[in-house]
C-alpha cells in the first residue's frame, strides 16, 4: 500500500500536528501502534522496511494485524485531512454542506437538512458548479417528500434551468475536444499564432451558433488552458507569447479576472514571463515579472505563497543572462523563505541554480559548496532519484574544475554504484557515459594533448547532439569547452 507511505512522507508540519491531535483526542494507557507506524514511515520515507516495523509491533507470524493497522491508519489520516481542509476550497465546502444535509435528513431533521442544503446551493451557484447543483436540486426534491415547507416545483424548475446551463458546459467541452484534435492534426500548426487563432475561430463557429456561448468566460478560460498547454508541449514559444499577450489583454480589458479565477491569471502571467524569456525578450520578461508580483498581492495575497517560487524563478532566469551577481542575490533571498522551504523540489532548484550561477562565474568553490549543501539538506532524500543523479554529475564536473582529481576518481565509482539501477536504463546512457568521461579526464596527464580522449569527447558530442533541459550543468557545453 504505497499510497500510505506517500501520504505520510509528503505531509507538512501542520498536517502532522493536527493528525497527532486527532488520534490522541482520547487518552489511552498504552503506546499507540498506529502512531508508531506513522512515525516509522515518516522517519524512513521514501524507504519502507515492512519486516522491521512488523517485528517491532507484533510478536506473530501472521501479518493480518499489520494490514488492518495500515488500513485504519490510512482511514484516520483521511478523516484528519478532511477535517483540516473541508473549507479550503469551494468544492470541499459544497460537498461538506451536502454531507451535513444528508446526515440530518437521515436523522429525521428536515429543517436542519434544508439549511445546510441551502448553503451548498448558494456556494455552488456562485462558483458555477453545475454538476453539483444538479445533485443539490435532486436532494431538495427528495427532501420535499418529508415536509410541506418545501415546494418541489421551485426546485424542479431550478433543476431544468441548471440542466440547460449544464448542457452549454457540455457544448463547451465538445468544442474543446474538437479544437484540440484539429490543432494536433492540422498541418497549419507551423508556429504562427494567426493560424492557431483562425483555427480556434472556425472550430467555435462550426460547433456552436449560440452567440452568448461564444463570449462565455467559461469557454474562453477553458480554451486558454487547452491552447497554452498544447503550445508548451510543442515548445512553440513564439506562438505562445503572441497568444498570451492577446488573451491577457482581452481578459483584462473585459474584466474577466476575479477572485475565483485568480489562479489562472497568475498562471498566465507566469507563462508570459517564461515565453518572453525563451524568445530572448529579457526586458519584457522582467516587466511581466513585475506584473506577476503585483497580481500576487491581490485578494489579500490569496495565492502569494503558491506563486512566490515562480516569481523568484522569473527573476533568476533573466538575471542569469544579464547580471549573475543579481541572480545570486535573489537566490540567496529565496532560499531563506519559509514558504519555499516547504517544497523539496524548490529548495533543490535554488541550491542547484546557485551552484550553476557560481559555476558560470568560475567561482568553483562556492559552486561546489552549494551542491554539497543540497546533498546534505533534509529535502535531498525526497527528490526523484533521476534528479539526484543530475545533482551528483554536476558535482563531478565542478570537482574536475577544482582539480580535485584524487577524490574525483573515488566519487565517480561511488556515484555509479549509488545510481546503478537508474544508469542501467537506456534513457540515462548519456549520464553514464559522462561519468566515465569525467573519470578518464581526471586520470589524464594532459587532456589537451591526449588525442585518444579528445576523440572520445568529440564522439560523445556527435552521439548526444543536444543538451538536456534537465542537466544542472549542461554536459555538451562543458565537454565542448574541453576540446582542443
Amino acid at each position: 500500500m504505497k499510497v500510505l507511505q506517500d501520504i505520510i512522507g509528503q505531509m507538512n508540519k501542520e498536517e502532522m500536528r493536527l493528525f497527532k491531535l486527532f488520534i490522541n483526542r482520547t487518552e489511552v494507557a498504552y503506546e499507540r501502534k498506529d502512531e508508531q507506524l506513522f512515525d516509522f514511515i515518516r522517519k524512513n520515507y521514501p524507504d519502507y522496511d515492512e519486516e522491521k516495523i512488523f517485528r517491532k509491533l507484533y510478536n506473530a507470524r501472521d501479518k493480518n494485524a499489520l494490514y488492518r493497522l495500515k488500513n485504519r491508519l490510512l482511514e484516520d489520516i483521511g478523516k484528519s485531512l478532511t477535517l483540516q481542509y473541508f473549507g479550503e476550497t469551494d468544492f470541499n465546502n459544497i460537498v461538506f454542506n451536502m454531507t451535513l444535509s444528508r446526515l440530518f435528513y437521515e436523522k429525521g431533521q428536515a429543517r436542519t437538512a434544508f439549511y445546510f442544503l441551502g448553503k451548498a446551493e448558494k456556494n455552488a451557484t456562485a462558483t458555477e458548479s453545475y454538476e453539483l447543483l444538479d445533485l443539490i436540486y435532486g436532494e431538495f426534491i427528495k427532501l420535499s417528500h418529508e415536509t410541506l415547507e418545501i415546494n418541489p416545483e421551485e426546485y424542479i424548475n431550478k433543476r431544468k434551468q441548471n440542466r440547460e446551463r449544464l448542457s452549454k458546459v457540455q457544448q463547451i467541452d465538445d468544442i474543446l475536444a474538437a479544437l484540440i484534435y484539429r490543432i494536433k492534426i492540422s498541418q497549419l500548426f507551423s508556429g504562427k499564432d494567426t493560424k492557431i487563432l483562425d483555427l480556434l475561430e472556425r472550430t467555435v463557429n462550426d460547433f456552436s451558433n449560440d452567440r452568448s456561448l461564444k463570449k462565455s468566460p467559461l469557454l474562453r478560460f477553458k480554451i486558454y488552458h487547452s491552447i497554452s498547454r498544447i503550445l508548451l508541449q510543442k515548445q512553440d514559444y513564439l506562438s505562445l507569447e503572441k497568444y498570451l499577450l492577446k488573451t491577457y489583454d482581452e481578459f483584462n480589458r473585459e474584466k474577466l479576472f476575479n477572485k475565483n479565477n485568480h489562479d489562472t491569471k497568475l498562471q498566465m502571467l507566469t507563462y508570459l514571463v517564461n515565453a518572453l524569456f525563451k524568445n530572448n525578450k529579457i526586458d519584457a520578461s522582467l516587466a511581466y515579472a513585475g506584473r506577476l508580483k503585483e497580481a500576487m498581492e491581490e485578494f489579500g495575497k490569496l495565492l502569494y505563497d503558491k506563486y512566490l517560487f515562480f516569481y523568484y524563478n522569473s527573476l533568476v532566469i533573466n538575471y542569469s543572462v544579464t547580471d549573475l551577481d543579481q541572480a545570486i542575490e535573489i537566490l540567496n533571498e529565496a532560499k531563506e523563505n519559509v514558504a519555499i522551504r516547504k517544497v523539496p523540489a524548490q529548495v533543490a532548484f535554488i541550491y542547484g541554480n546557485l551552484a550553476v550561477t557560481y559555476f558560470d562565474k568560475r567561482d568553483y568553490k562556492n559552486s561546489l559548496k552549494n551542491i554539497v549543501r543540497l546533498t546534505l539538506d533534509d529535502t535531498y532524500k525526497h527528490l526523484d532519484e533521476a534528479f539526484r543523479l543530475k545533482i551528483c554529475t554536476a558535482e563531478l564536473i565542478i570537482r574536475f574544475e577544482l582539480g580535485d582529481y584524487e577524490f574525483l576518481e573515488k566519487r565517480c565509482v561511488q556515484v555509479k554504484k549509488d545510481f546503478a539501477s537508474v544508469l542501467r536504463k537506456k534513457q540515462y546512457r548519456r549520464d553514464l557515459e559522462l561519468i566515465a568521461l569525467v573519470r578518464q579526464m581526471s586520470l589524464s596527464d594532459d587532456l589537451k594533448k591526449d588525442q585518444a580522449l579528445q576523440k572520445k569527447l568529440r564522439r560523445y558530442l556527435e552521439k548526444h547532439g543536444s543538451d538536456s533541459t534537465n542537466d544542472i550543468i549542461q554536459y555538451n557545453a562543458w565537454i565542448g569547452s574541453r576540446l582542443q
